[in-house]
């Protein structure tokens, strides 16, 4: 994104090289900033997590090892079982919160692509050669949505380019995800997306 090297006045201090395209491309470069920010400050926590998560499932299932080795005496026969009983439904819980974690994984994708889609279109409106050419916003639209894996992001997109408003395409793309989900069940085949991601 070229944001930086902009020169020229600004909002607070406009003069006659004021220009609101390069305030956008400014706005633009500080959502992808933040956007960007906010991954790299969450990765480091959610991947300690996801392997703190992980390292349990291996400690809870040793414990399940060892009790069911322990002998069928009276007096611990309770216990064993007890303690079999809850290192299944803690290792249940902790295979909950890894699936979790993928949905996270799936999260930070989306919002690089969101990043990445930002910093295309900043470099395309600061491009004065470009800015004004119908064939450069189509190739770069084009672009971003070869990004997206999933049908329902294509189909709001091409919402959003017919010019419907983002309630309606989010509208479209919610109705698109319960579809699938009804045609999986009737066909009884578990739901699932097409970028379905496995951490582990």
């Amino acid at each position: 994104m070229n944001a930086d090297s902009l020169s020229g006045s600004s909002a607070r201090h406009p003069d006659l090289d004021w220009s609101q395209i390069r305030e956008t491309i400014l706005m633009l470069a500080l959502g992808v900033a933040q956007i960007e920010i906010s991954m790299r400050d969450s990765d480091g926590s959610v991947e300690v997590l996801s392997n703190s998560f992980t390292s349990m499932i291996g400690q809870v299932k040793m414990i399940e090892k060892i009790a069911a080795a322990l002998p069928e005496t009276t007096d611990v026969a309770d216990a064993k079982m007890a303690i079999v009983g809850s290192c299944g439904t803690i290792g249940e819980m902790m295979r909950a919160a890894i699936i979790a974690f993928q949905f996270y994984d799936k999260l930070t994708q989306r919002l690089s692509h969101v990043s990445s889609s930002l910093g295309t279109l900043a470099d395309l409106v600061s491009d004065s050669r470009r800015l004004y050419n119908p064939y450069e916003w189509l190739g770069m639209q084009e672009k971003i949505k070869s990004r997206y894996t999933m049908e329902e992001e294509r189909l709001m997109f091409e919402a959003v380019m017919q010019g419907k408003t983002v309630k309606q395409a989010l509208a479209i793309y919610i109705q698109a995800i319960e579809d699938k989900k009804q045609k999986a069940t009737n066909s009884g085949v578990a739901a699932a997306d097409d970028d379905d991601i496995e951490m582990f």
